[in-house]
């Protein structure tokens, strides 16, 4: 498929039914949505997208947010001219930022948005996306990776082990080229502020979930409420938001968890 400003963009569709499109976080090619297509293909023709600057989508500069809005517009008229949503991380802020912009979206559920809520970590989420933006702009995205990596709560030991094990594969340099969109990101995030003004705008029903408190290791530098938190707001800032805490699952989406709870509120009456 080809987007407005002539940057290709990949995607699977499966199954038949009303369409449901898949919005991938940073750091994500479209492999984490992909486990979620079987759970929802009986019912719904899923399509899962890699986001421009990953995989086999292409990416043409400057980045903007409106250029990825029209990425899924595109996609929305391919799947027939309207969709569900889901949007996993910070997939579910693009989705946010689609409806808000008027994309022809039906309902929209999101998973675990990184807005980062609360005076205690908004000093270090500012430092972050200078210190990302200076390496990027420096052209180091090695060095991109690295601060995410630490600022989520990995040591400097951890990093170095992650990095040595990933080499032998190429998990490192896989992940380091997808370290530019860290900082793309972290632009529709708004440079994780919550954007009360255009999400009051959203007019689609939104299903806004997490997985209770964070637990793992690879996130320990986040306060343990930090996705809930930033549900919370999000529930009350949209206008017609359903809130709901799924006890267990990882940041990466499990679909057996997850699944069931989209089928329902895709296939519901709202």
């Amino acid at each position: 498929m080809t987007s407005n400003d002539g940057t290709t963009i990949a995607y699977d569709r499966k199954g038949s039914g009303p369409a449901v499109v898949l919005v991938g976080g940073a750091q994500d090619d479209g492999a984490e949505n992909a486990p979620l297509i079987p759970a929802l293909a009986e019912h719904f023709t899923v399509y899962n997208y890699a986001r421009r600057g990953r995989g086999a989508s292409g990416f043409t500069e400057p980045y903007a947010v409106e250029r990825e809005i029209e990425d899924l517009d595109a996609l929305i008229a391919e799947a027939g001219g309207s969709a569900h949503l889901f949007g996993a991380s910070s997939g579910g802020a693009l989705a946010l930022e689609a409806a808000a912009a008027g994309s022809a979206i039906d309902t929209i559920a999101v998973w675990e948005v990184p807005y980062a809520v609360g005076d205690d970590i908004r000093p270090r989420f500012e430092e972050y996306v200078a210190d990302t933006r200076r390496a990027f702009d420096a052209g180091r995205d090695e060095e991109v990776l690295e601060l995410f990596m630490r600022m989520t709560g990995a040591s400097d030991d951890n990093i170095a082990a992650r990095k040595a094990a990933g080499k032998q594969t190429a998990h490192w340099a896989d992940s380091v080229a997808l370290a530019p969109t860290l900082v793309h990101d972290s632009l529709f995030l708004n440079r994780y502020q919550l954007p009360a003004d255009r999400l009051a705008t959203v007019t689609q029903p939104v299903l806004v979930t997490t997985g209770g408190p964070i637990t793992v290791p690879y996130m320990a530098g986040l306060p343990s409420d930090f996705f809930d938190r930033a549900a919370d707001e999000l529930a009350d800032l949209l206008p017609h938001a359903q809130r709901e805490t799924l006890e267990g699952p990882d940041h990466v989406v499990d679909p057996q968890i997850v699944g069931p709870l989209l089928l329902r509120f895709f296939s519901s009456e709202h």
